[in-house]
């Protein structure tokens, strides 16, 4: 049974400056997480687009129009208390990161993965000194413990907020490599999640799409969006 949405209870959202951050707060009452804790963000920047969030919502709260705020309160809640155990899940990734697994044909989606996929790996090699190794079919490719380890390390560095972003990245994508490779710029947000749909992209190019893959692809495409945009806000004034 579905759970009815709750009814907007306030008329004013203001987003208020603090000495160690900012807060969102409703007809003057600071907004909390689900745990209870003062949902503290790390920049102005990022408080005011969570209070838009809340200033867009009409009749009934709808939190899944509300991205940004879920993924605040997610960093303060999950990932603060549980940082390390989120940088080894998002570290792992890199012992199977999508970018290292190709197909073993037809040519052309060969042709299309090595090209597209493979200057990723080249810049996380440069970049990032984690060099990974591609291989063919679904058999597991072993990456160097190096690899990994400058992995690990690149992620241990984000802030909490940061590093929640990266993990919707990861995750969604299925590829720590494009998930940094977002978050340092190298592409876009649109850019990323089109490399991770490669095959599908490809499949439907032979087949078609039907109305249920394209309505999730849709959703998935808005939270890599989130993410992306979640991680530019939070970096702190």
């Amino acid at each position: 049974m579905s759970v009815p949405a709750a009814r907007r209870f306030y008329k004013e959202v203001t987003s208020r400056r603090q000495d160690d951050g900012c807060t969102v707060e409703l007809d003057g009452k600071a907004v909390k997480t689900p745990a209870k804790h003062m949902l503290l963000l790390p920049s102005a920047a990022l408080g005011e687009a969570v209070a838009d969030e809340w200033r867009a919502q009409e009749e009934d709260i709808r939190p899944d129009s509300m991205p940004l705020t879920r993924l605040a309160c997610t960093a303060i809640d999950r990932v603060s208390p549980g940082r390390t155990a989120i940088v080894d899940q998002v570290s792992a990734y890199g012992a199977t990161d999508l970018l290292c697994y190709r197909a073993d044909g037809p040519t052309d989606l060969i042709e299309e993965q090595s090209a597209q996929w493979q200057p990723l790996l080249d810049w996380a090699a440069d970049e990032i000194s984690a060099p990974l190794v591609a291989g063919s079919g679904v058999v597991h490719v072993a990456q160097s413990e190096d690899a990994l380890a400058a992995l690990r390390r690149r992620v241990d560095r984000f802030s909490s907020f940061e590093l929640t972003a990266v993990a919707d990245l990861t995750q969604i994508t299925g590829s720590l490599v494009l998930a940094l490779a977002v978050v340092c710029r190298r592409l876009s947000w649109q850019q990323a999640f089109d490399c991770s749909r490669l095959d599908e992209h490809w499949q439907n190019r032979q087949w078609g799409e039907d109305a249920e893959a394209a309505a999730r692809t849709e959703t998935l495409s808005r939270d890599v969006e989130a993410a992306a945009q979640f991680f530019e806000l939070s970096g702190t004034d």
